[in-house]
């Protein structure tokens, strides 16, 4: 039996930085695909039994029931010693990035995706505002790596796992990444971290596209 399972769909960056960390660990894991596209997630039973929020990812790990990528990402370090702090200060910056990635950078990459190559709900005034939030996030972003090979000077950290969680997407991204070539070279170096997988190669998905 797998250690730890894992809540997903392919589709999902937030599933894949979960999926992507245990992957680089070595852990034992599998993934138990959500319905999310079906309705799955907002289901009276996925709420009650699931989470309660109605979203993935979700770790399952003996008794425990996790839910949120930067909450699993933490928690796979403690369970790994892997790809975590070594210092205090370390600590606060990887905190930093994550928090930076959830209000500023996944959450606008994120949604503004789904609504443009999901839902195909074609150019329209939120996908405009969407767009200038994301292409300023990438400049950030681009920039700090002009001068790092990862978040936390040269080493991966979960602060890297939870950045690249929705850049591996391809033509599925309303932008392009190659404008933004530190950030492309970073992505690269990701990639040969031993264990790295495209999302779609750890996760099952919904053939909408």
């Amino acid at each position: 039996m797998t250690e730890y399972q894992l809540y997903c769909m392919g589709e999902s960056g937030n599933a894949y930085k979960a999926a992507l960390m245990l992957q680089f660990c070595g852990l034992s894991w599998k993934p138990i695909w959500v319905d999310f596209f079906g309705g799955e997630t907002r289901s009276a039973e996925f709420r009650t039994t699931i989470n309660e929020m109605g979203e993935v990812p979700v770790l399952v790990h003996g008794a425990k029931k996790l839910s949120q990528s930067g909450v699993i990402l933490d928690y796979l370090v403690e369970q790994s010693r892997k790809f975590g702090p070594k210092s205090e200060d370390e600590r606060r910056e990887i905190l930093r990035w994550m928090l930076f990635d959830n209000h500023k950078f996944t959450g606008y990459i994120a949604t503004l995706r789904f609504m443009i190559s999901l839902a195909k709900t074609g150019e329209t005034p939120i996908t405009e505002f969407l767009r200038g939030r994301v292409l300023n996030s990438l400049k950030i972003v681009d920039g700090h790596l002009a001068h790092h090979d990862f978040f936390i000077g040269k080493r991966m950290t979960i602060a890297d796992i939870s950045l690249c969680g929705y850049l591996y997407y391809g033509e599925e991204l309303p932008f392009a990444l190659a404008d933004y070539g530190h950030i492309e070279n970073w992505l690269d170096r990701i990639k040969h971290v031993p264990g790295w997988k495209h999302p779609y190669d750890l996760m099952p998905r919904q053939r909408l596209l």
